[in-house]
């Protein structure tokens, strides 16, 4: 009679602990995508060089019963697959070799790529490339080759469709000398127009400010990435215009000034503090 008694305690103990346990170490269930773009210091692209293995994410594993193999070394390959990319659900979370995730970051998950292993990676329909350092381990769908940190889908532009077909060449010892970023003065970085107002989020916004500017750059990919960005995650019209090698990203017309006054606000808390209205496009 004790005995059953005292197992009927356990059983209940089991399931209050079972329900107050959480199922995932992530705090999101399924992923999503991030409430901004990456700013143009994110946008930035790792420096390769040859790393000591790390310590942790360099064994053979399994998931769901699929066992998997590490490379012993990353010499030599090139692979053409399906990228996807991850987000939210994964951002500030352990990666396989014990680092934290940052999706703002160029990294990269893989099955078997030695860990970190730096690659570039081509989006073959538009002939795009990054460099991406990897040091996580995944995607495990059988369709899909590697997963790409938000900032590099973002620079290799398939956010929107989700996964892209591109080549991988890793880099290694051989052929490092190759994939060297010769530095330029204005490599990558957004140009300010010095000659326009940069205000600030108090800026006042008349009634026939209908239209935002957002970038001033010579960096076509950035504020080509940036406008689609900005159309796909705000749902606005967007500008992009060239004059004289400086390429503007500008957005409206805007239904009401107050509607611009709010979208504004929302622009500038996103990584764009020097946006200002407009009562027209430049």
């Amino acid at each position: 009679m004790h005995f059953f008694k005292y197992l009927s305690l356990l059983v209940i103990t089991l399931q209050l602990f079972a329900c107050n346990t959480t199922p995932s170490r992530y705090s999101q269930k399924h992923d999503s995508i991030p409430t901004r773009l990456p700013q143009a210091h994110e946008l930035e692209e790792p420096e390769p060089k040859i790393e000591t293995p790390s310590r942790g994410g360099n064994k053979n594993y399994q998931v769901f019963g699929q066992p998997y193999q590490v490379l012993p070394t990353a010499s030599g390959y090139v692979e053409e697959g399906t990228a996807s990319w991850y987000g939210n659900k994964f951002h500030g979370h352990l990666t396989s070799n014990g680092e934290t995730y940052d999706m703002y970051a160029f990294s990269a998950a893989h099955k078997s790529l030695p860990i970190p292993t730096y690659a570039k990676v081509t989006n073959l329909a538009n002939n795009k490339s990054v460099i991406v350092r990897v040091n996580d381990r995944g995607p495990f769908h059988e369709d899909r080759l590697i997963d790409l940190s938000y900032s590099a889908a973002y620079k290799l532009d398939y956010l929107k469709q989700g996964t892209a077909k591109v080549r991988i060449e890793a880099i290694t010892a051989e052929n490092i000398a190759q994939y060297k970023k010769v530095k330029t003065q204005d490599s990558n970085i957004a140009l300010n127009n010095k000659t326009s107002p940069t205000p600030n989020s108090t800026t006042k916004v008349s009634s026939a400010n209908r239209f935002i500017h957002v970038l001033v750059t010579r960096d076509k990919l950035l504020a080509d990435n940036t406008a689609k960005g900005l159309k796909f995650l705000m749902s606005v019209p967007v500008n992009l215009s060239e004059k004289n090698e400086l390429f503007r990203v500008q957005i409206g017309p805007i239904d009401s000034a107050e509607e611009a006054k709010l979208l504004l606000a929302n622009i500038q808390k996103q990584g764009y503090p020097e946006a200002y209205p407009l009562n027209s496009l430049k």
